[in-house]
């Protein structure tokens, strides 16, 4: 035998001893370790908490999942869930959502309800067996029946979504409802959403703030924002521009990107708090960082006119170019301007006109008006007075009068 290996024993030996005498002196552990070693499941079970949260002995996850198996496979439940949530987390074994899935089925099968719960997230998923949604709802409904809030909330989500059941607004209220009067955050901002939207419900805006404070107190990012919003609007209660930047810098500092953009918007428009175009920087610029497609528009305009910064025409064009590409409209009329009249790019019709197509068919009003004119001057498309007025008449459609004017010229002059 090598000199390590035998450090290695000593070593071992050394902890095993250090265990035994910690043990000793708490009694409740000798019992439990006596009762388990005669084969009592419940005491199998209860020396696999021991050993898990190191009450009475030192925290050991390989011993925890030895005795939790030792009680599973006798057919104890609690014992079967925690067995499979060590083989889901990769806790005192190797992670294997296989053998995940199927100790906790043996427990769901008996009614657990928090084995019911992790099982319907196993198919919800796709981990250890194939994903499928109706499978996942079945589960879920079983120990949303049981009353556990986040079953009841994953079924009201499923209903809402449509996924693994057809999708039904009251049914998704319903449950939403349930969780949340249990104090569940994510139903208590959902269940707002739909009195804001009016799905499943009469559309109540006071019910909505009601639901939506609920989960913000609770530290809920999400419905911090959504708060902020109904004070930013006056809806469900009166308007307060500094109550919704209270509640923006909330989310903002939980790093939530969309509050993050929202409060820079605050800043730079002096709505609650003194106008600071430093200050409206430094909140795009962290959501902007995060991918968040409108604060990298929002973070272009501040370049493209100097303001909170040093007016920079090719940075604009390059956070342009980042939201453009993630599909907002706004963005791509504003890279579609930087093409056409040359700024911190070289001039180009032909890209200004693809920008503002990009823009005009997701109803962008400007940017109907803007591809029209391209094609009423031929530029970057062939001159084309039947198409140009086919535009204005989309940007007349959606509320910009430039649009109707042009429109009215070229039908007076027969096009």
């Amino acid at each position: 035998m090598n000199t390590l290996l035998k450090k290695m024993m000593v070593a071992l030996l050394a902890v095993g001893i250090g265990q035994a005498a910690w043990a000793d002196s708490v009694p409740d552990f000798k019992e439990t370790f006596q009762a388990a070693e005669q084969g009592f499941a419940a005491a199998q079970y209860n020396l696999g908490l021991m050993y898990a949260n190191g009450q009475g002995v030192h925290q050991d996850d390989a011993q925890a999942v030895q005795w939790y198996r030792k009680a599973a496979e006798q057919g104890y439940a609690q014992a079967q869930y925690n067995l499979g949530v060590r083989y889901d987390n990769g806790r005192g074994v190797r992670q294997d959502y296989t053998q995940a899935v199927q100790w906790y089925r043996k427990a769901a099968e008996q009614g657990l309800a928090d084995a019911q719960y992790n099982l319907g997230m196993m198919y919800a998923n796709g981990q250890g067996v194939r994903q499928d949604y109706a499978e996942a709802v079945r589960w879920f409904r079983k120990t949303a029946e049981q009353g556990l809030a986040k079953a009841q909330y994953n079924l009201g989500l499923s209903y809402a979504q449509g996924q693994g059941v057809s999708q039904d607004y009251v049914q998704a209220v319903r449950w939403y409802r349930k969780a949340a009067e249990q104090g569940h955050a994510d139903a208590q901002n959902n269940l707002g959403v739909m009195y804001d939207n009016g799905k499943g419900v009469r559309q109540d805006y006071t019910n909505a703030v009601q639901w939506y404070r609920k989960a913000a107190e609770q530290g809920h990012a999400g419905a911090q924002i959504n708060l902020g919003m109904m004070y930013e609007k006056g809806q469900g209660v009166h308007q307060n521009y500094a109550k919704a930047v209270e509640w923006y810098r909330k989310a903002a500092e939980q790093g939530h990107p969309s509050a993050q953009n929202n409060l820079g918007a605050m800043y730079a428009n002096g709505q609650g708090v003194r106008q600071d175009y430093l200050q409206a920087m430094e909140w795009y610029h962290k959501s902007a960082k995060q991918g968040y497609a409108p604060a990298q528009n929002n973070l272009g305009v501040m370049y493209e006119k100097g303001q909170g910064v040093r007016q920079d025409y090719a940075r604009a064009v390059e956070w342009f170019l980042k939201a453009a590409e993630q599909g907002t409209a706004t963005a791509q009329f504003n890279l579609g301007l930087m093409y056409e009249t040359g700024r911190g790019v070289r001039q180009d019709y032909a890209q200004a006109a693809g920008w503002f197509r990009k823009a005009a068919e997701q109803g962008d009003a400007y940017a109907q008006h803007n591809l029209a004119l391209m094609y009423a001057f031929g530029r970057g498309v062939p001159q084309n007075y039947t198409i140009a007025k086919e535009w204005f008449g989309k940007a007349c459609d959606n509320g910009l009068q430039l649009g109707c004017d042009a429109y009215r010229k070229l039908n007076q002059q027969g096009y």
